[in-house]
């Protein structure tokens, strides 16, 4: 039986982490687990009561906020697992989840990495995650297979290879991180997992969906649904993608389609909706692109 070390990173959201953690103690059955917590710099310490509260379980605290590759990286770097379960504070287990992954991880040697369906957790009969589709490198695009449809099974036999892995939940083995390394912490937030599933599949694994494990996820509990910093952020970071993983002429082709079709449609949205303050963190945005290589950790975005 594979050790599994379950890492979460926590930021400012304690209760959230706490229903986590209730969530892993009433539905796991499989025993060899460790579970770890990183708090990332968060305003209130919990960890020292959280210490008391849950003594099987290992905290960590940074003083500074690390994004969420960098708090991923520090739990990593703690753990003791030979598989490595990476999953969003504000996700809830269920039953048979953990042993369902291992078991496709232990069957498959050529599969470095499983996602399990995600299903919202305030509508839980809704699909978010079922796979996604291959990056189109020219536009950056690509599509969440399900999302929004109520889950009737009609997805169930996509179980084999997807796209890329969902952040909220995904279970790898060690030994691809010893071949293609940890997520790059200058994405800070966004698109991270993506970066890392490119260097994964090119190190000669597969990214598994396996559909017969399930999570809920409560998705953007952390940074809200619209923010200057998800807005600047998801922005930054599709360029940042297409430089450091797209052919040569995808990324001529996408730098044109981002300044005459992105740009102009972002900055409508923003004044439609009531955030013409989104304008000048979508220029931030590509300017920090121009001006900073692709393994710059510059955030270029004030973090409080």
């Amino acid at each position: 039986m594979k050790k599994v070390s379950v890492i979460t990173v926590n930021f400012n959201q304690s209760l959230v982490t706490e229903d986590l953690l209730t969530s892993i103690s009433v539905t796991n059955t499989y025993s060899n687990i460790e579970i770890i917590v990183v708090d990332n710099g968060s305003k209130v310490n919990s960890v020292p009561e959280w210490t008391v509260k849950y003594p099987d379980v290992k905290f960590i605290r940074s003083d500074a906020n690390l994004g969420f590759a960098g708090g991923n990286n520090l739990g990593i770097a703690a753990a003791t697992g030979e598989y490595l379960f990476l999953v969003n504070n504000d996700t809830e287990f269920t039953a048979g989840l953990v042993e369902t992954l291992v078991k496709v991880l232990d069957e498959h040697p050529e599969i470095g990495m499983v996602c399990p369906k995600i299903r919202y957790f305030d509508q839980p009969e809704m699909l978010q995650y079922m796979g996604f589709t291959e990056m189109n490198y020219y536009t950056a695009r690509n599509n969440s297979i399900g999302q929004f449809e109520t889950d009737k099974g009609q997805y169930d036999h996509l179980t084999g290879p997807t796209g890329y892995a969902h952040g909220a939940a995904m279970m790898l083995k060690r030994e691809c991180i010893d071949k293609a390394g940890l997520m790059s912490p200058n994405f800070f937030l966004y698109y991270e997992e993506l970066d890392w599933c490119d260097r994964i599949k090119r190190a000669g694994y597969q990214i598994w969906l396996v559909t017969s494990a399930l999570i809920y996820h409560k998705e953007s509990v952390s940074v809200g649904r619209v923010s200057a910093l998800k807005e600047y952020f998801m922005n930054r970071n599709r360029i940042l993608f297409i430089r450091r993983n797209a052919p040569a002429f995808a990324k001529l082709v996408f730098c044109v389609y981002f300044i005459l079709i992105v740009t102009p449609r972002n900055i409508i949205k923003y004044l439609k909706t009531g955030h013409p303050n989104f304008i000048k963190w979508l220029f931030k945005a590509i300017w920090w692109n121009i001006t900073q290589n692709k393994n710059s950790t510059k955030l270029g975005y004030p973090l409080q």
